[in-house]
């Protein structure tokens, strides 16, 4: 077995890495790159971020409840007020124990992963909040009002139940950390003696959460080495884009000094359509800006160049919004849906869908679901020659179809499937054209609006650009709203784009 199939065996772990660096000299970048696509491409991440919110929420909630049903069953308490009475209390514990933890810093992840050493601070956060409660009784004499026998089982059932807690979070923490799923994989763009340096810094910095899996640069062998503190060149920046697509990469790391102007541009130019975060280093720069212009890897500072369009808890609300609103819709539009299927089956011979390959999210191919609106024989399934005005391979009930959209309903299915999202750029067929040019050769980066989701509707078409794009300006147009809306996504934009799409679809101009 070779020595790049050999580091196949690993998971993407601190150990895969390493594996990675021991390599022969001698070997291929392209065995190295496919070792790690296979790794990478097979981690399904975890977010530090929404763990700790998960986390502080649930422990929230776990403390409220616990007061809740010692309220409510209560044999022998002596509680004369009714339950609801000692509500105020509970909400405020559920809300300030979380609150009070995050400033004891109890959600890092190293707070998570080793729960005993921060015992003593839990014990103290919820010490302190009973201690308040007990001074506001006594202070403004109300403390007759409650049960004390009630406050105090409270507090000592608390413990054993955050304990648990944490214990339980602990072996989920340690089970996905000891398997890379917190850690965010970068590569560096741009390699030699400055590459050697900001590897080391970021090596050092004990607070990073990075790994860094390999280097890609132009240069040939003799300007860039194949090896940096270890880590391979694993090819040429044209390489990096088929790697990011194919592979798990949360972050370009880009290593060029300010001055290579013409040169950071060619780069950014090919690197912004990915949907991850760019970095500019800023470690070895002689030029100094204001602390607030840096982000941090650890304690190296970088300039943010770009950002991934959605955020870890947009990607969560997004898909909330896809599931719900295409769940509901599929029950109220099904009797639509029926009769439309019904009037195809009555007015040619065929399927009633009509199943289309298309460009998805990272530019993955995903098979897009239509009702038919060509006759079957006549079906292009590439889409290499555009529908136009009067076209003959379009059916009587096909161009009633495709004036309304209805044509489209069956891809609430690839909604609920999680290949289309309700709102965003529309998917184009591989072989969309426009002025006989393929789409990507007539727009300057047209696959960055494939850093998101494709959508049904978006804000392209609420604005009046759906249907044809026979011309260049037409699909420019497309694409620099399809822009907008990846830059300015928001949850009330969707809803506003949803709203307005029915509106949108009584015009019928361009659509046939």
């Amino acid at each position: 077995m070779t020595a790049q199939n050999d580091i196949i065996a690993h998971a993407v772990t601190s150990e895969f890495l390493e594996s990675l660096k021991t390599a022969p000299i001698n070997a291929r970048p392209e065995g190295l790159r496919e070792a790690l696509i296979d790794r990478l491409s097979a981690a399904t991440p975890v977010s530090a971020r929404i763990l700790q919110a998960m986390t502080r929420a649930a422990e929230g909630m776990l403390v409220a409840a616990a007061g809740l049903l010692l309220a409510v069953y209560h044999p022998g308490f002596g509680i004369d007020a009714p339950a609801g009475f000692y509500i105020p209390v509970i909400l405020a514990v559920g809300i300030a124990f979380p609150l009070l933890s995050e400033l004891f810093q109890l959600y890092s992840v190293a707070a998570l992963l080793q729960p005993l050493g921060r015992m003593a601070r839990l014990l103290t956060v919820w010490t302190l909040i009973f201690s308040a409660i007990t001074a506001v009784a006594f202070i403004s004499k109300s403390g007759e009002d409650y049960s004390r026998f009630w406050l105090a089982s409270w507090y000592v059932s608390g413990i054993p139940l955050l304990i648990v807690t944490r214990a339980i979070t602990a072996r989920l923490t340690r089970h996905w950390n000891r398997h890379g799923k917190f850690s965010r994989h970068a590569v560096l763009v741009g390699g030699g003696d400055s590459a050697a340096k900001l590897l080391a810094a970021l090596d050092s910095s004990a607070t990073s959460d990075v790994s860094v899996v390999g280097i890609f640069d132009d240069r040939d062998d003799h300007r860039s080495p194949p090896r940096v503190n270890a880590l391979p060149k694993l090819g040429t920046v044209n390489d990096l884009v088929d790697f990011v697509r194919r592979s798990r990469i949360d972050l370009l790391l880009i290593n060029l000094p300010l001055s290579a102007e013409t040169r950071l541009l060619e780069i950014l130019k090919r690197l912004w359509v990915l949907p991850v975060d760019i970095r500019l280093s800023a470690y070895s720069q002689k030029l100094h800006y204001r602390p607030r212009a840096y982000s941090y890897v650890g304690n190296v500072p970088f300039l943010d160049v770009f950002d991934r369009p959605l955020t870890e808890w947009g990607k969560i609300i997004k898909a909330v919004e896809d599931k719900v609103i295409a769940s509901l819709a599929v029950i109220a539009l099904s009797p639509v849906m029926l009769l439309v299927a019904l009037a195809i089956k009555l007015d040619s011979k065929g399927p009633v869908l009509f199943k289309q390959k298309r460009f998805g999210f990272n530019n993955e191919l995903i098979e897009v679901f239509k009702f038919r609106s060509m006759y079957h024989e006549s079906s292009d399934v590439d889409a290499a020659r555009l529908v136009t005005k009067g076209d003959p391979r379009v059916t009587r009930i096909g161009r009633f179809l495709r004036k309304s959209s209805l044509d489209e309903l069956p891809q609430l299915f690839n909604v609920l499937r999680g290949e289309l999202s309700l709102v965003g750029p529309r998917p184009h067929a591989t072989k969309a054209k426009a002025a006989d040019k393929l789409y990507n050769d007539v727009v300057d980066g047209y696959f960055a609006r494939h850093r998101v989701k494709p959508g049904i509707t978006g804000w392209a078409q609420i604005n009046g650009w759906r249907g044809e794009t026979d011309t260049a300006e037409k699909l420019q147009r497309r694409v620099e709203h399809d822009l907008y809306y990846i830059e300015n996504w928001s949850l009330m934009f969707d809803l506003y784009i949803l709203w307005r799409t029915p509106i949108a679809l009584l015009k019928t101009e361009s659509a046939y």
